[in-house]
């Protein structure tokens, strides 16, 4: 079983029987919740992910399309403040999870740097609508559903602890904790302590004091633990700014703007050409870049919502969420949309575990989180304040509850099943993605059991998703990307 929140400490926040309609709807009660956890846990996810807002105008912004064109920066900040606010209003309204939504990272990489330089940006949007449209067509004939029933709990269990370790890196990584050496030293190590392989600085003084004490609050039990070192540690990094001299915080300075009101531009809403992109590389090539974002949030989605799932406890014994389709059908209409609004495909984030370890556990925390990126298309340089080493302490945080509650559900007598399972969760943080982890245990899940003469315990659904991931990785080899 998942391991509960700080938040859920039955000695300190007693769920009070149902009243109202708003907590009939949401099943606050029901789900053993309780409002004030739902707002600190709403808060706490959209901290844990308000980087995005500054990240992707950046990635798209930095990029060409074939005619030298750029997206505008406060047009891409408006166009991924908006999207994300409605996604994530729509999925708790509708699917009824904790589950916040803003545009991918990884699969902005790819528009940006595949799709964009072989056409025009409104082309490559329209791709990525298409990929959104063809997620809603999988799940409208239940074959995503399907796909994820057929996977066996003990791979869910290493889908969960793969998110807790890639969420855990991520959390290192911004805070600048661990950082990449360069490829000019010349070294087979890919990662090092802080910038130089010592910590220095007061940007990681920050990080670690925000671990210190959000582990800290969470040995005490304290409510709202996540939400208050953000708080407290947002504070201590606006003081420390305004009183020493930093280089630099990375995306985002603790420094109080001056102007803390911007005026949105909608300028790039609607700039979409459905089938324009087809005309520039071919319909062949345009299928495979279609293919390409919609295998990237197909299987980002899904290994985020069952990691959520799990350690929000939304789950049955045999790990399928009820009501999983409400849940998958928005993330189709996210992904349409953030190609509609040129933000680039919009998907579940894995760091909504930051709402569920504070407490969240239905749409409610989404209302919330939503409401506030709502508020950031006027408030951005104050939405922007919070720097990563404030927020990311409850990322290594979460890491550790997503882990310790799914660790012990994987059966490691049967290595047909441990040894995917292992291989899942090694390579998200390895690999730096969520999708290759789930194709490479799929994969090697299927091998494993053919090769112990299990195959018919397999479900027809794993063969094919394997054949489709084996297809994606050969596709260079085949000269098809």
């Amino acid at each position: 079983m998942p391991t509960s929140a700080p938040a859920q400490d039955a000695t300190s926040e007693q769920p009070n029987p149902p009243s109202g309609a708003l907590d009939r709807y949401f099943k606050i009660t029901e789900r053993g919740s309780t409002l004030s956890r739902e707002v600190r846990g709403g808060f706490a996810t959209f901290f844990a992910m308000a980087y995005i807002i500054v990240l992707n105008p950046i990635i798209l912004g930095s990029a060409k399309d074939m005619y030298g064109h750029q997206l505008d920066n406060g047009q891409l900040v408006t166009a991924t403040v908006l999207t994300a606010a409605l996604t994530t209003l729509l999925m708790g309204v509708i699917g009824n999870v904790p589950v916040a939504l803003a545009a991918g990272l990884g699969v902005n990489t790819v528009v940006a740097l595949q799709l964009a330089p072989r056409m025009s940006w409104p082309d490559a949007m329209g791709m990525v609508v298409l990929a959104g449209f063809v997620v809603m067509l999988l799940v409208a004939t239940g074959l995503r559903e399907r796909v994820m029933s057929a996977v066996p709990l003990g791979l869910r269990k290493g889908i969960a602890i793969g998110i807790g370790l890639f969420i855990m890196l991520i959390g290192l990584v911004d805070a600048g904790f661990v950082s990449r050496i360069p490829d000019a030293a010349q070294t087979t190590v890919p990662l090092q302590l802080g910038a130089d392989g010592h910590l220095n600085g007061w940007t990681v003084l920050v990080f670690v004091l925000g671990v210190l004490l959000t582990l800290a609050l969470m040995v005490r039990k304290v409510p709202g633990a996540i939400l208050i070192s953000i708080v407290a540690m947002t504070v201590l990094a606006l003081i420390i700014n305004a009183v020493a001299d930093i280089p630099s915080w990375g995306l985002t300075t603790p420094e109080w703007p001056g102007n803390p009101v911007a005026t949105p531009d909608f300028g790039l809403i609607g700039q979409v050409s459905l089938f324009g992109g087809f005309a520039k590389v071919g319909l062949l090539t345009g299928i495979l870049f279609v293919f390409t974002v919609l295998l990237s949030c197909f299987f980002d989605a899904m290994g985020t919502i069952m990691a959520v799932g799990d350690e929000a406890e939304l789950t049955d014994a045999q790990g399928n969420m009820p009501g999983i389709n409400k849940v998958l059908f928005v993330d189709g209409i996210a992904v349409a949309a953030g190609g509609a609004s040129s933000s680039s495909a919009t998907t579940c984030f894995v760091e909504s575990t930051a709402g569920v370890g504070e407490g969240a556990r239905t749409g409610f925390a989404n209302i919330v989180t939503g409401g506030l990126f709502a508020i950031g298309l006027f408030l951005t340089p104050v939405v922007t304040m919070v720097p990563s080493q404030a927020a990311t302490p409850a990322l290594v945080a979460v890491g550790f509850l997503i882990l310790s509650g799914s660790i012990g559900a994987i059966d490691w007598t049967d290595f047909t099943i441990a040894i995917p399972a292992f291989i899942t969760f090694m390579m998200m943080p390895f690999t730096y993605s969520i999708t290759n982890g789930i194709g490479m245990g799929f994969i090697s899940f299927c091998v494993l059991r053919l090769a112990a003469g299990r195959g018919r315990s397999v479900p027809a659904a794993m063969y094919v998703v394997s054949g489709v991931f084996a297809f994606y990785y050969l596709m260079p080899a085949l000269g098809l990307t």
